[in-house]
């Protein structure tokens, strides 16, 4: 996208603040006491294993799940904010999950999934586009380099392909900040090397990366910290070099391994 749609974040500026967060889904403790502050236009990576809680997170952020009251201070905030609309949380955080994948699995064209983006629908059905949501759309089509996407219907699209469009509907309110949730599942070598790729270019644009992942390999040269998870709780937080360690990687997924750096990628051998 062009320069005067980058964003310039203040490095002091604080996107999510979460402290002594706990979440319970029925009686499930699924987030135990989070303490977490992301800056804006910061790039980092959750890592964990399956089952972490990484997606309850996600979904706290998103208000579908809420924090319970605590003998200690619980502070939730968004931009400072205690409250916040979901609707307008989007021209701030844009979110792409499986669990979003899986709704757009209908044939909808790659075009008409990114306008959606402006009304948070699933299709446009008797939206009214205007000329300025389509020039955005062409915005997106081409810095996302998808332009052979668009009439395409996303029921005759592989995974890699049906998610590009989607990080292009999130893309479409200019957020400062996207959440990628486990992004990768599913793709395979090619699509994993041109889904990479784009990150990249997202991430040099100036937006900030939430990647939510449990493989090491999602984790792009432009992510800078790594926060680590496991039974609901964050076990680690600090930059990547430190974080992506033999011994904490390892005791992070139970297993012995070596972690191998390559060309500002991570990846575990060995097991």
């Amino acid at each position: 996208m062009d320069a005067a749609n980058q964003h310039n974040p203040s490095p002091n500026q604080a996107l999510l603040e979460f402290e002594n967060v706990t979440v319970f889904c029925g009686t499930k403790n699924v987030l135990d006491s989070l303490s977490i502050t992301v800056r804006e236009g910061e790039n980092i990576a959750i890592l964990g294993p399956n089952g972490a809680g990484k997606s309850s997170f996600i979904r706290t952020i998103l208000r579908e799940l809420y924090p319970v009251a605590h003998n200690n201070q619980v502070i939730f905030r968004i931009h400072g904010q205690d409250v916040w609309d979901v609707f307008e949380l989007r021209s701030t955080i844009g979110v792409v999950s499986n669990d979003l994948q899986y709704t757009f699995t209908r044939p909808l064209t790659g075009r008409e999934v990114i306008l959606s983006g402006f009304f948070s629908s699933i299709g446009l059905f008797n939206q009214t586009v205007t000329p300025e949501m389509e020039m955005k759309a062409d915005e997106i089509l081409a810095f996302l380099e998808i332009e052979h996407l668009q009439d395409r219907l996303m029921t005759a699209m592989s995974s890699g392909e049906s998610r590009r469009l989607l990080i292009g509907r999130a893309l479409v309110h200019n957020p400062k900040t996207l959440i990628l949730d486990e992004p990768t599942n599913s793709l395979d070598l090619h699509a994993l090397h041109t889904f990479r790729d784009t990150l990249r270019k997202i991430a040099r644009s100036g937006t900030g990366i939430i990647l939510v992942t449990h493989n090491l390999h999602d984790i792009i040269p432009e992510i800078t910290r790594v926060v680590l998870m496991k039974d609901g709780r964050f076990c680690g937080d600090g930059p990547k070099q430190e974080m992506l360690s033999d011994a904490k990687i390892g005791d992070l997924f139970c297993v012995p391994l070596h972690v191998r750096e390559d060309g500002g990628y991570y990846y575990a051998t060995g097991f």
